[in-house]
């Protein structure tokens, strides 16, 4: 299995306020203009590396399609249409609506077109092999194990053959103590291996997984053979 060459990471998925009904959703407590902040302090400053790093991973191609799994406020979609073109189109979903709409609202702003939807992870709105690419991004440790496998299901549905997707999480870590505790406190965690086997058992073909070199994230990228 190939690995990963370290580099920086994303605080992706978090999210707050009104949100689309669902069981294990996740929602996370932060409002949208706080979560970029907290995104850019978690990082310290590093989330622009780590959004191009995770498309490195997946490739988004000129023309192609791509979804993005719990956007957030919607900064690595955004990205993602700058890979694929005016001739790709980029798809997000994410619980809560304030994101989506600050999603909605950073799009129009720097005039970029890509489609933010509010939806649950385990129920996607499109239609079977809409995608070449389907990104999820700090997102999976916000659900239930259900729920979870509910999502590696959808994903594998929408995404084409000869598609990829791209999973990133938190790994586990030794208890910090004191002050460290607090400056490096997370949400949560998933083991790489329990990524591996979700995604596996959706029936993906894993092809490359490993570090990312910031913080504890690791990532699995899959794709869908073309026989499969």
């Amino acid at each position: 299995m190939l690995k990963a060459t370290p580099s920086a990471a994303s605080a992706h998925g978090m999210h707050h306020g009104d949100t689309v009904a669902g069981n294990g959703a996740g929602v996370r407590p932060y409002r949208p203009r706080l979560y970029d902040l907290f995104v850019e302090l978690a990082l310290i400053g590093r989330e622009p590396a780590f959004r191009r790093r995770l498309l490195d991973l997946a490739e988004p191609r000129s023309g192609e399609a791509v979804l993005d799994v719990g956007c957030g406020t919607g900064s690595l979609a955004l990205m993602a249409k700058e890979a694929v073109g005016s001739a790709g189109t980029v798809c997000g979903v994410d619980a809560s609506e304030q994101m989506i709409s600050w999603a909605r609202q950073k799009a129009r702003r720097i005039g970029v077109e890509a489609d933010f939807q509010p939806a649950q992870t385990q129920v996607l709105p499109y239609s079977d092999a809409r995608f070449d690419v389907v990104l999820s991004t700090l997102t999976l440790h916000h659900l239930s194990k259900k729920a979870r496998a509910q999502f590696a299901a959808e994903a594998r549905r929408v995404v084409k053959p000869g598609g990829r997707i791209l999973v990133a999480d938190f790994a586990e870590e030794s208890p910090r103590k004191g002050l460290r505790r607090h400056l490096h406190h997370r949400p949560g965690a998933v083991a790489l291996h329990e990524i591996l086997a979700l995604l596996e058992g959706a029936g993906l073909s894993v092809v490359a997984s490993g570090p990312l070199g910031i913080q504890t994230v690791h990532f699995a990228l899959a794709v869908v053979r073309s026989s499969s």
